[in-house]
């Protein structure tokens, strides 16, 4: 789902004011049903207006050329950091320890590899505005990445946004086999040391499906920001995730 064409629905959607931030949605109630979840359009990827935008269950989705697109999907894809389904044969993986584990070590290099992934399949949504952004974000301290090492250097791994208990999820790229499935294990061990209730996925495919994600109401999810968003994950989480 990570393209689309905004043009045939332009009108029906709410534009972002380039300026405010704290008025700067439509309620998700008023997202479309077709394509499912699209909300807005317009504004900028400022770090205000971003976490603005998650706290309310909204996120940005668009190709290169489009303006900027805002999502909030109903039902939502999310996982339960204590649930992520251990394939037999990731179990093995994880045993072997085939993969050394990091935590906010090569953001840069983790982006890029989503972007380059995502290029090689259609149209890359992790656009250089989106890298841009998303890196003041980790040197704001609101978004990480979890890193895969091997002898070879960075083997795979994800990044996403973090509020609170809640874990933004984005993208994940692997080089080798199972090495962004080891840093999504790794990073659901930590999530759940420090209390942690949900790793948002926002849309549904196989692949997340077969680690244990499930469909979310969205009225339940915006519920869930509203309290979880607010509260201070446990001390130490985040460094529990390097092995």
């Amino acid at each position: 789902m990570k393209h689309t064409t905004a043009g045939s629905v332009r009108s029906q959607l709410f534009w972002v004011a380039d300026q405010a931030i704290a008025e700067d949605f439509p309620p998700v109630a008023s997202a479309l049903k077709d394509p499912n979840g699209l909300l807005a359009i317009g504004g900028d990827l400022s770090p205000e207006r971003l976490l603005s935008a998650y706290r309310r269950g909204i996120f940005p989705w668009f190709s290169a050329g489009q303006p900027i697109l805002w999502w909030s999907p109903n039902p939502r894809c999310v996982l339960e950091p204590d649930k992520i389904r251990i394939s037999r044969s990731l179990r093995k993986t994880l045993r072997q320890e085939r993969y050394r584990i990091t935590f906010n070590q090569a953001f840069r290099e983790v982006i890029a590899g989503c972007a380059r992934t995502e290029h090689a399949e259609t149209e890359t949504w992790i656009t250089p505005e989106v890298i841009a952004s998303y890196t003041h974000l980790h040197e704001l301290g609101q978004a990480l990445s979890v890193e895969s090492w091997d002898a070879e250097g960075l083997a795979g791994g994800l990044y996403g946004v973090v509020i609170g208990r809640v874990f933004f999820g984005e993208s994940m790229f692997s080089r080798r086999a199972d090495a962004s499935k080891v840093a999504l294990a790794r990073l659901g061990e930590a999530l759940h040391r420090g209390g942690f209730r949900l790793l948002d996925c926002q849309v549904h495919s196989r692949h997340l499906q077969s680690l244990g994600a499930m469909p979310m109401p969205r009225e339940s999810f915006v519920n869930i920001l509203r309290h979880y968003c607010e509260l201070k994950p446990e001390a130490g989480w985040r460094e529990a995730i390097s092995t």
